[in-house]
């Protein structure tokens, strides 16, 4: 059997220790206090409700408990110091086990986590075992679009492993961390490493060459000949930090994400300059795997293809991405808009999708409009918001924070920006997009979601206006869709040669005539069909692509500032 994702899951931080446990696991599927039964075969890190995991359709629900169970065989000479067993994703949350010593617990279905397993560790063969329960949408954390009565915009909820299983072992004086800030205007980087020992060597280098070096944690390094990182140079430099008994890799780009003024209207700036952010609303879906790509190529193929038809920007919508997807968007040139993942109370949709409509406001520090009473929720999205940013903090083309989306779980907008703010000053907050706005002393952006109504900005707005959800021209590819008889779509078109017309229509006629009115990025909806929902630019099972591509790539060349 191929090994699924077997690439080194975390690209900015990358070590020679490096063990894969993805692949064949024994699966136990049982109600909360029945005995304990290892009924299938699954294929890790596919979630059990994914065709790709081998089973399919093996819903979790909030009283049952996934039990998890593998062997696996460790050398002499991988074992060092101390050895770290590392989980991309487990949704939602797990207790693991090692030679049935309990090493850790943990909760939170989009973050990596890690245990260390020095001590139940041992050379020759070991047993690891995992129990999974998840609350899907009876709880309120995060869980993005999941829900256990799937339909429309709702999708197949997925449990369990869903990103890359893996084992590595240090030295004491091992890199823990790398926080990396690029600085344009000094044309230097402001590095930070964390590690228990002052004994360090630095290199940056560009190609195979060595061009800055320091011996210290916290430094600032200035790049000789800096050239810029952009979408249309994606231009990375590598790093190489040692100790006395460990060596990591890294790379970063030079460059600034900022608003500047243009002597008309606000704008988003790349490297100080206006840059139109022309992008697509990527959910992350895929056929086989739900939120799990199926393989690493599959991922670059899909950015690759997104950026032939003239697309500079993707918003992962509501979802973390195994990190390799980030580091296929900083090589490629492709900006990123990252959401957090949203939970909270229950989804009413008249709260959330009729009264914006009609111009209703709130004010979100009223937890209970928006179903958000709920403390240890709310103390959970912080945390979570904390870690998806020291996270991704990295990230070359990480440009703007969606905090929240229109309304799902949202609350006290004005005061987690500015947490966020502090958290990371160096992009741009999209605090509440679509609506229920808290006003110019909240998010950064006016951030707009336009799909039943004519394309327009407001006339007097002092802060920068993006269009960060709208179309979602659907069409139904026949032999490529999720349900023959239930489709989703915000306009659904009987053919291509329709999609093309009433698409050109839509960009030519609606939304190239508000550049020069304000709008500084567009957010189209979206990169691929979801189940139900038919308005992607390729279909679900990522076989078809509805556009051709000269088509895209001649609408796109016009989206930018004269």
């Amino acid at each position: 059997m191929k090994i699924p994702h077997t690439e080194y899951p975390r690209p900015q931080l990358k070590r020679d220790s490096y063990l894969n446990l993805n692949g064949e696991w024994f699966l136990g599927h049982v109600k909360q206090g029945e005995s304990l039964e290892y009924q299938h075969k699954i294929i890790v890190p596919f979630s059990p409700e994914s065709k790709a995991s081998g089973l399919g359709n093996l819903i979790l629900k909030p009283n049952e408990v996934l039990f998890y169970k593998r062997e696996f065989e460790i050398s002499s000479e991988f074992l060092k110091d101390i050895t770290f067993l590392h989980f991309g994703a487990v949704d939602y949350s797990c207790i693991c086990y090692i030679n049935g010593v309990e090493v850790g617990y943990h909760q939170g279905g989009f973050l990596p986590f890690f245990f260390n397993v020095s001590k139940a560790i041992k050379i020759g063969k070991n047993e690891i075992r995992l129990t999974v329960t998840d609350p899907t949408d009876t709880g309120t954390q995060s869980r993005g679009k999941q829900k256990l009565k799937r339909g429309g915009i709702w999708y197949t909820p997925q449990s369990g492993i869903w990103q890359t299983v893996w084992l590595e072992s240090v030295s004491e004086d091992y890199i823990q961390n790398i926080k990396i800030t690029p600085n344009i205007e000094t044309k230097s980087v402001d590095l930070e490493i964390n590690s228990d020992t002052d004994v360090i060597t630095i290199q940056i280098l560009d190609g195979n060459e060595v061009i800055a070096e320091s011996s210290k944690k916290t430094c600032t390094v200035p790049i000789p000949n800096m050239i810029l990182w952009s979408p249309e140079n994606p231009k990375l430099y590598d790093i190489r930090i040692k100790t006395k008994n460990d060596e990591v890799t890294s790379y970063f780009g030079m460059r600034k994400f900022s608003i500047g003024y243009d002597g008309k209207f606000k704008r988003l700036y790349l490297n100080n300059k206006p840059y139109f952010h022309n992008g697509l609303l990527d959910q992350g879906y895929w056929s086989e795997g739900l939120l799990t790509p199926p393989d690493d190529e599959s991922m670059i193929n899909e950015i690759r293809l997104m950026k032939e038809m003239g697309f500079n920007t993707l918003r992962k919508h509501i979802k973390v991405e195994p990190l390799r997807w980030y580091y296929h968007c900083d090589r490629l040139g492709m900006l990123v808009w990252q959401d957090f993942v949203c939970g909270g109370g229950p989804y009413e949709t008249w709260k959330v999708a009729y009264l914006p409509f009609i111009g209703w406001k709130t004010d979100d520090t009223k937890h209970r409009f928006l179903n958000r009473t709920d403390e240890k929720g709310k103390k959970e999205f912080i945390e979570e918001m904390n870690q998806t940013v020291n996270l991704l903090y990295n990230t070359v083309s990480l440009s703007v924070w969606v905090l929240f989306n229109e309304g799902w779980g949202q609350f006290d907008s004005v005061i987690l920006t500015k947490k966020l703010k502090n958290l990371d000053s160096t992009r741009t907050i999209d605090s509440v997009s679509g609506w229920y706005d808290q006003g110019k002393n909240s998010s950064e952006l006016k951030s707009l979601h336009l799909y039943y109504q004519k394309l327009k900005v407001p006339k007097k707005e002092d802060r920068v206006i993006v269009l960060s959800e709208f179309g979602g021209y659907s069409l139904k590819t026949e032999g490529h869709v999720y349900d023959d008889k239930k489709l989703f779509g915000y306009k659904i078109l009987p053919n291509k040669e329709t999609l093309h017309y009433e698409y050109k229509k839509l960009i030519e006629n609606e939304l190239i005539p508000l550049i020069p009115k304000g709008l500084s990025a567009s957010i189209y909806t979206q990169v691929s069909d979801v189940e139900e929902e038919i308005n992607g630019i390729v279909t679900y099972d990522r076989k078809v692509v509805k556009f051709d591509i000269p088509f895209m790539q001649e609408l796109n060349s016009k989206l930018k500032y004269d």
